[in-house]
Formats: C-alpha cells, structure tokens, sequence
C-alpha cells in the first residue's frame, strides 16, 4: 500500500465474523478510510483448519494490502501440478512458474493460521476495534435515521452504518438477512486433513518431492490432495471421500484406521503417508455448498452479506478463500470512491454495495457451479469416462472445458488473471459517484 491512507470517515462499518472473508471486507474498507468494528463469536480468534492454495488472483490482493513481507517466509511456492491415477500413474502436470509469469503473481500454499494471523495484525495496525465472545443474533434496520444495531447474545448492542455479515456457510446473518431457516446444501463429501512434519519423509525421495509442488491423486468416488506448507516443513494432506458420514453434524473424530480403509490399494506412496501420520485421531467434516438467490443486501443499504455466508463452495477449484479475498477487496474499492469529507448519503451507499454484488454474483456463482463438476470428473470410476478425462487433462495446449480446470484456456485465465480494480470499473456507472484515488498497488511480483 501507499504511505498515506484516505482521511478517516466517521462512517462506521460492523462486521460480523472474523474469519478470511471477515477481515478481507476489513482491510479493504480500512484502506478505504473507514472505522471498522469486528464481532467475533468465539472467545478467542483462533483460526482453525490446515493449508489452503492460493493463485495468482489472490497474492494480487494480498500484495495490495502490504502482506507480502509478512508472508512469503511462512509460504511454499510450488513449482508445479501434478494430477495422478489413484494407483500413481502420472495423467498430467501444470507448470505453476509459468503460470506465474503469464499472470504477474505466484501461487502459494500457506497454512491458514499463518494468513489469519497476517490479516489479522495488519487490521489491528490499522485501528479496527475487534471483540471476541460476541455473539450476533438479531440485527434491526432503521431506515428512517438510516443506522443499523446488531444485538448480542449478552443484551448489548453495537451500532454501525453498515452492517456486514461474514459469519461463513452455516451463517447466522444469512438467516438474520431473509428471516429464514436457510441451511447450507450437503454435497455428499467428506474430507479428512491432518499435517505431517517435513523431517519424517525427507529421507524417502518419491515423499519428500511431495513438499515442493502441489499433487492430487483421482480415484473412484474419492480424491486427495497433498502440498508443502510453512517453507516446506509441513506436508498437508486432505483425504476427500463421496460420502457422507456425518448424518447431521458438521464436523465428528475419525481415526487413521478409518482413513487408511477408503484408500486401500491406491498409490503406495499415499499408504507410507498415511503410516507416518502419528495421530491415530483426526477430524473429518461434512462439505456443504450456498448459493443466494436473493440479494446479499437489505433494501435499506444498512446490511449485506460477504464470502461463505452467500457462495460457499466445494475446495476443487482451490478457489473459495480466494473468493472471500476478492469479495473483501472489490467491496474496499467501491467504497473508497464514496465521497469522503462528508458521510455519504444512504442512496450513494445502496448503489455501492449494487456494485458490489454486480461484480461478484456471477464470478462467485460460477466457480460454485465449477466446483460441482470437478467433483463428478475427480472421483470417476475407472473406465470410458475416466480414460477421456485424462486424455483431455494431457491436451496441451487443451480446448474450453478441459478437466484440468486451471489449464482450461477459459475458465483458467479468467479465474487467475481477476483485478478487482479493473472488475470496479467496469461495473463503475457513468454518471457515477465522485471518483477517489484507488487502494490498489498496480505492478506485479514477476
């Protein structure tokens, strides 16, 4: 970012959750100038989870917002894809350098800790008030003094100009929104995560050349991803099975044995890492999709909806933190062309957040809608089907729809190349608000 920031507004934005999606609207709009206030429900903000793959889309906005430094020691920066048969043999390989180059960033895996961390220090830097063990569970929209007021579960309450919800897929202000019992959509899938230490497969060379690119093996009714983390001393491993253990819980135990069981007589190389894990207990969780039909804002312009809480999607694309990144980053944007020296008037933020969601209903309804089919050409059972899938998955260069999403000479480039600032104006209306210099760093880290 610049050395200065926009003059502070006394505009108040309340956002409700502090996960990636959360504290993405938070730096976008605290770059832009604005007082932020983060409820956090938990008692502590801790985020939990593994690793997480990021592309070219994504560092782009983190390196706006200044996080580069901040990350690039904790990141693996693989050199490659390579796509495996459930038995091992290799069906195709992306070459992510060159990728890199051809979009102006890298791809990185980081554990999610490591960037929740990051965003999290740097949204403090920037003076957002944050509360934990705050508990949303109602929000009133005042559309005559045009001012909103989430209430807690302790009888307090907070006011704010904007109420944001980013409280994930099984969102409380998703239902607070709509006035309606409105759950998210169980795909049928299941994944299993769990990290091994770098120096327990570095003396194996087919394991430990698994730290330095990223791999994923395609099996009948199952899949598994595997890629270095924290500079290569961690290998994350998801395990990603077409059924549902769960019945109505989110998340439940699991034991390795159970794991080992669904992959029994894949690659060998899978089983050796499976025999290296030394926690015989793990957590599985119950993949759900959302899609909003309505729109993501009150008609008041008092209230909208961000990330998981509106397009939560299934990981096949390796896009959904990405999607939260931008979502933050393109609501910063228009926001930061809003007036400042005066509050911006309730019709100038309504046509803002429209902009918004013009910008991100469709992007993020499409990568939903492409990660439904990456789970049907994953988890192929052997025969017709999945031969032409790798043959087309060894194309190159490769026609639209090929099964290898990221080279797909469409969908990759438009899912990598994003610029939220060049998304803004498009969507930007003519007779339009009052122009503001953009919080967006142009330039490129190739």
């Amino acid at each position: 970012m610049g050395s200065t920031l926009p003059l502070p507004t006394s505009f108040k934005v309340v956002i409700v959750g502090a996960g990636l999606g959360g504290l993405g609207a938070a730096l976008g709009l605290l770059y832009g100038g604005y007082m932020v206030e983060i409820l956090e429900a938990a008692p502590e903000i801790a985020e939990i989870g593994a690793g997480l793959s990021l592309h070219p889309n994504s560092i782009r906005i983190l390196s706006s917002w200044g996080l580069i430094p901040q990350l690039e020691g904790n990141a693996n920066v693989p050199r490659s894809t390579i796509i495996n048969g459930w038995k091992g043999n290799e069906i195709s390989v992306l070459d992510l350098i060159a990728e890199g180059r051809r979009f102006g960033y890298p791809s990185w895996d980081l554990h999610r800790a490591d960037l929740h961390s990051a965003m999290l220090q740097r949204a403090n830097d920037l003076g957002a008030v944050i509360r934990c063990n705050a508990r949303v569970i109602d929000c009133i929209c005042d559309d005559v003094k045009n001012i909103a007021t989430v209430n807690l579960h302790d009888g307090t309450s907070v006011q704010g100009d904007l109420i944001i919800g980013a409280d994930g897929v099984n969102s409380t202000m998703r239902q607070v929104m709509y006035q309606k019992k409105d759950p998210p959509q169980p795909t049928g899938d299941t994944a299993y995560r769990f990290l091994t230490a770098a120096d327990k497969i570095s003396h194996d060379p087919q394991l430990s050349q698994l730290l330095h690119q990223r791999n994923l093996w395609f099996g009948p009714e199952r899949h598994v991803v595997a890629y270095g983390i924290r500079g290569g001393k961690f290998l994350n491993m998801v395990c990603l099975d077409h059924h549902d253990s769960l019945g109505d819980l989110m998340t439940a135990p699991a034991t390795l044995k159970e794991v080992k069981a669904l992959y029994q007589g894949w690659d060998p190389r899978l089983i050796k890492l499976l025999e290296l894990s030394d926690k015989p207990t793990l957590l599985k969780w119950k993949l759900c999709t959302k899609v909003v039909s309505e729109s993501w804002s009150h008609s008041s312009g008092l209230f909208t909806l961000l990330g998981d809480a509106v397009h939560a999607t299934l990981p096949y694309v390796a896009a959904g933190a990405g999607m939260a990144l931008e979502d933050g980053a393109v609501l910063g944007e228009v926001f930061s062309r809003l007036p400042k020296g005066k509050r911006p008037s309730i019709n100038q933020v309504k046509r803002a957040l429209s902009i918004y969601e013009a910008c991100r209903r469709t992007r993020t309804q499409t990568i939903v809608k492409r990660g439904y089919l990456q789970q049907h050409l994953n988890h192929l059972n052997d025969g017709e089907d999945q031969q032409r899938r790798d043959e087309m998955m060894r194309m190159v260069p490769t026609r639209p729809g090929e099964a290898l999403v990221w080279r797909d000479p469409e969908f990759g480039p438009w899912l990598l190349s994003y610029d939220h600032v060049q998304d803004v104006n498009v969507h930007w209306p003519e007779d339009g608000l009052e122009e503001r210099n953009s919080t967006h760093v142009h330039g490129s880290m190739l």
